[in-house]
């Protein structure tokens, strides 16, 4: 706040005690503003760095930690803004020109739409008052804005003609409808489903904001529509199926579903399967289709993948035993007939982690040098990312080979050592029993040396059921595993899944069956990219 001239004291030491004052009084201000900058700056490293550490703790634990801190950050960006909000409302002391921190904007999305808005220009020169003046340029500054969403009624009107001739009545055949009978348009649906899926958003909540909207929808209305959604998009969820299971190499995961049941909550199980052909260079799409089940038995992963054979990459999850055994049988013991070899290739961050979390923990020495020396694998994993398979084998065999056998050697040594109830040694035992499962990806370029492409398709599974809490039943839950399917798949084509949903369900109903694969997300993504026009 500006001073006022007339309380000003009117001598010398007044004025000499009121300015020291105000100096203290910026300079703590400074100090303030300074330490709330630098807790920022470390709050933004912090994420950064956990953000970036694809083998780290458990992927979970550290989506809420990193929650948790961007929640912190928040706030403190919050304060800080506040504080010089405040400041300038005061009037600051002046600053130099030089000292003057201007912040580091990044620049806003060149690909949005932009409006202008022209400021009114002065008419007469404010210096000396003439009317001569002369355009130079223009100053544009810009400001990031949102229009919020406009709710419309459409009308698809159908004339009705009559024949002089014959009196029959003509009329126009009426549109297609995403759902039969239906009053919700593909872009409604398509905002209700990205919603539940892809922001979390549960359909009560749904409900109360497009009730603040004006527009009552009902929580069962709601479910209707992602229902007959999902019925609706089914043959693309089969196709996608289809197509990550003719594959050379999937991963495999699954992540806990809690499920409502009479009087209880019980746990189901979503199962991640992906397809990622590009850590060597595939051409092939990336896709993941889950299916749900009530419990965590081996019988579950068996009936998903009864026609699957390749090389499937996973944790050390004993339901999978029987899907390694060849020739296959059914946990029953029967055989299973028709069914393809799948050769198990083993995860190294899950091992990496055993010793990681000692390392941390306890310090153990044992622990601290296994992870440096995985670490080494790593990294020459990280230069040969996306390389064809033969010369991703080459270096492998060059550079790898003898560091891994080093490190076979290393802890089968430090394994005597140990007592069998030893910590380390479980960590030990949990690389050794499955030492050539492990060392597989040594002799085949299209392996990965970790299972993190389907860890990170079950991350946004974990975030979400902060918000949506448990699945209605075993029927939602399947209903689940199908719009995941489509919705991550889009997320890994790097599409808008929103985009692809409201387009896809205003076309589905006319659109031959035999020609759906057109709709499938990459090949949707490729239509709309050869055909700027029709995108």
């Amino acid at each position: 706040m500006a001073l006022d001239p007339a309380t000003l004291p009117k001598d010398v030491a007044g004025l000499t005690a009121l300015l020291l004052h105000e100096n203290a009084a910026r300079l703590a201000a400074e100090a303030r503003s300074a330490d709330l900058d630098a807790e920022i700056a470390h709050l933004k490293l912090t994420i950064a760095k956990m953000k970036r550490a694809e083998y780290g703790a458990s992927s979970e634990k550290t989506a809420r930690l990193i929650d948790q801190l961007e929640m912190q950050l928040g706030e403190l960006v919050a304060a800080a803004s506040e504080g010089k909000a405040c400041a300038a409302i005061e009037g600051p002391a002046p600053v130099a020109e030089d000292e003057r921190q201007k912040p580091a904007r990044r620049p806003l999305d060149p690909k949005l739409p932009r409006e202008r808005i022209v400021h009114q220009a002065p008419c007469t020169c404010g210096h000396c008052g003439s009317a001569r003046l002369r355009k130079l340029g223009e100053a544009i500054t810009e400001t990031l804005e949102h229009v919020p969403s406009r709710w419309k009624v459409l009308q698809h009107v159908r004339e009705t003609f009559t024949c002089r001739d014959c009196e029959k009545i003509t009329e126009t055949p009426a549109p297609s409808h995403p759902i039969a009978r239906g009053r919700a348009g593909p872009q409604l649906l398509a905002e209700v489903l990205h919603n539940k899926y892809r922001a979390h958003l549960p359909l009560n909540r749904q409900s109360d904001l497009y009730a603040a909207q004006g527009v009552d929808l009902d929580v069962s209305t709601l479910a209707d529509w992602v229902g007959a959604c999902a019925a609706t998009l089914d043959p693309l969820v089969k196709e996608i199926e289809r197509h990550v299971l003719s594959a050379e190499r999937i991963h495999a995961d699954d992540t806990t579903v809690p499920v409502l049941a009479k009087g209880k909550c019980t746990t189901g199980r979503l199962w991640a399967y992906v397809r990622d052909d590009q850590p060597f260079g595939g051409g092939a799409a990336p896709a993941v289709f889950y299916h749900y089940s009530p419990t965590r038995n081996g019988e579950h992963p068996e009936r998903h993948l009864a026609t699957y054979s390749g090389l499937m990459q996973a944790d050390a999850y004993s339901g999978y035993n029987n899907l390694y055994a060849w020739p296959r049988r059914h946990a029953s013991g029967a055989p299973a007939a028709g069914a393809g070899r799948i050769i198990e290739a083993a995860c190294w961050a899950h091992g990496r982690r055993k010793f990681f979390e000692l390392a941390e923990l306890q310090k153990a020495p044992v622990a601290i040098e296994a992870v440096k020396r995985i670490d080494e694998l790593f990294a020459i994993e990280r230069a040969i990312n996306g390389k064809p398979p033969d010369e991703r084998r080459a270096v492998r065999q060059e550079r790898s080979k003898p560091l891994v056998e080093s490190l076979e050697a290393w802890l089968r040594v430090e394994r005597k050592k140990l007592s069998s109830k030893a910590p380390v040694a479980k960590a030990i035992d949990y690389s050794l029993k499955r030492w050539e499962a492990f060392t597989r990806f040594l002799d085949d370029g299209r392996l990965c040396m970790s299972n993190n492409a389907a860890e990170r398709a079950v991350r946004g599974i974990a975030v979400g059921r902060k918000n949506w809490t448990f699945c209605g039943s075993d029927s939602g839950g399947r209903r689940a595993a199908a719009i995941y399917t489509l919705i991550e798949t889009c997320k890994l084509n790097a599409i808008d899944a929103r985009a692809w949903l409201a387009d896809v369900l205003a076309r589905i109903a006319d659109h031959p069956m035999k020609k759906i694969a057109e709709l499938l997300p990459w090949n949707w993504k490729a239509a709309r990219t050869a055909d700027p026009i029709a995108a």
